[in-house]
């Protein structure tokens, strides 16, 4: 039984009904109502969605940005790893001298696969036209959107960030105040040319061509020959058993698979009271060795020398979950970077079709660049590889680095149960874990779920509470040795979208930290 109760002050409740979309930005959501009302299903609600938040809320992505997806069409799960390559120029080499990677400019650019997600999605799942996707981004992009007050508060920074970047500055500066009506005009001109030419305008043709001139001009390494190599992959997702239910990851390169150690782990210990301080110490524990697994063996698939099975070895997480004790366990600090800047977006229809995506340019704005009179923003994704000779995720060419972005799926005895994810980058495998928990373990409603206080472990593994988590708790933690804090930053918590499957349709939760909402019909 779902509990209904709203226990935390948001104010925000769940919203039931036979169709859904949730996601952080209310014109995003609404174009993907708007698709599915047009006949579209929720692949189509998702793309439709995915491709406006590319204009509506730069700050986090755009069409160059990378994507995942997570769908279940009806009968079976299929994963999508749309996350673009290094460019063939990117040898160890290139980057000799440095004590990290870059995290602005051309040397930060791995090949975008956003666009390549939203055709692949389109192409197997799709009942629109590729080309009725794009309508309401386009007209967004060319007669102006009203900026969110949230989008709009971090747009501020940019101009601080990225100075300069000269085409960075003519596309979004000065950075519009909340409320304020802006315009792409750029953008609504490529957006309209991938819609005309399914993608390969992109990839193979004149913005490819375009962006290997601005590439060229700053002395970066990409070029049409990557772009036109890129393909995005359909994968099996990872299976993890959580008592009754099962939590379905995109395998590495991305990250999810850490979410899965940790609820393989505490799978193996009694469910404590909710936000009690046994309970947050043992999810703490399970999190700390799940996110050094990550680090230090993460990578794209064809690097990696531990194998996603092995880490969910069942022997090997329970004798993980038996030496987790009464005490904090410090491990050493770990260094890749971490980034809290992605949009995260969930659909589903009354013909049973859910769909799990994501996609995010990296930090921010992503590199700093802007491919001239396109309004095309790349990310920074780059910066998600290590210097460090030997470890597998060790920068190299046509590789894909170590991803934070990662969408979520549960089911119950082969059934679909929810699609969810918790955008924020380093918080993201932690959300995971926070929601599957709080909705199977304690029975809480996607939006309750998603409302709760959080905690979050930083890479040095110090631990960051939100307010709302009890002051006993947190001294109770920090006597079992836990370096913890109350955070005040929002941020750091990420942000939750939800929809779960009922007996009657599906109750989703869209979360407050966020300017988004859950809507349906």
């Amino acid at each position: 039984m779902i509990d209904f109760r709203q226990p935390y002050p948001s104010n925000r409740s769940p919203v039931c009904a036979a169709n859904l979309v949730a996601t952080s930005q209310p014109l995003a959501v609404q174009a993907g109502i708007d698709a599915m009302r047009r006949g579209g299903n929720a692949v189509d609600a998702a793309l439709a969605t995915a491709i406006t938040l590319a204009v509506v809320e730069p700050n986090n992505n755009g069409a160059g940005s990378d994507a995942f997806a997570i769908v279940w069409d009806g009968d079976s799960l299929a994963g999508l790893n749309a996350s673009g390559r290094s460019p063939a120029g990117w040898t160890p080499e290139r980057f000799a001298g440095r004590d990290s990677m870059p995290n602005r400019g051309w040397d930060a650019v791995t090949v975008p696969g956003a666009v390549s997600a939203w055709v692949a999605l389109s192409d197997r799942y799709g009942r629109l036209s590729f080309p009725e996707l794009f309508s309401d981004a386009i007209r967004y992009a060319q007669a102006g959107f009203q900026v969110g007050p949230k989008t709009g508060f971090y747009w501020q920074f940019a101009g601080e960030t990225y100075r300069g970047f000269e085409h960075f500055a003519d596309h979004f500066l000065p950075a519009p105040a909340p409320g304020e009506l802006f315009r792409r005009p750029d953008l609504a001109a490529t957006l309209t040319e991938i819609a005309e030419t399914h993608g390969e305008s992109f990839y193979r043709g004149r913005l490819a061509e375009r962006i290997e001139a601005a590439s060229i001009a700053d002395g970066g390494a990409m070029r049409m020959a990557d772009l036109a190599e890129h393909r995005a992959d359909w994968v099996a997702p990872l299976a993890q058993d959580y008592r009754n239910v099962t939590l379905h990851e995109i395998p590495p390169n991305g990250q999810g698979l850490a979410a899965q150690v940790a609820l393989g782990i505490l799978q193996h210990l009694d469910i404590e009271p909710l936000d009690s301080e046994p309970g947050v110490h043992r999810e703490l524990e399970a999190m700390k060795i799940a996110i050094r697994a990550a680090f230090d063996h993460f990578a794209d698939p064809a690097a990696m020398t531990v194998s996603p099975e092995e880490l969910l070895d069942e022997s090997s997480l329970k004798r993980a979950a038996q030496r987790i004790g009464e005490q904090a366990n410090r491990l050493p600090p770990v260094a890749l970077p971490t980034s809290r800047d992605t949009v995260y977006l969930t659909a589903a229809d009354a013909g049973g079709m859910m769909v799990s995506m994501i996609q995010s340019n990296y930090e921010g704005f992503g590199s700093g660049v802007v491919v001239p009179g396109t309004g095309i923003a790349m990310q920074n994704r780059g910066l998600g590889f290590v210097l460090e000779p030997g470890h597998p995720n060790r920068v190299g060419p046509k590789k894909r680095p170590y991803h934070t972005i990662i969408p979520g799926f549960v089911t119950c005895e082969g059934a679909p149960l929810m699609s969810f994810g918790v955008m924020g980058g380093h918080m993201q495998h932690q959300g995971h874990v926070q929601m599957v928990r709080r909705i199977f373990d304690h029975g809480q409603n996607p939006q309750a779920a998603s409302d709760a206080p959080r905690w979050h472990v930083y890479p040095d593994f110090s631990v960051g509470l939100e307010t709302g988590f009890d002051p006993k708790v947190a001294q109770g933690l920090a006597n079992r040795g836990h370096r913890v804090r109350f955070e005040p930053l929002e941020p750091v918590f990420g942000g939750a979208q939800l929809i779960l499957k009922t007996d009657s349709g599906y109750v989703g939760g869209s979360d407050h930290r966020k300017e988004g909402l859950v809507a349906g019909f």
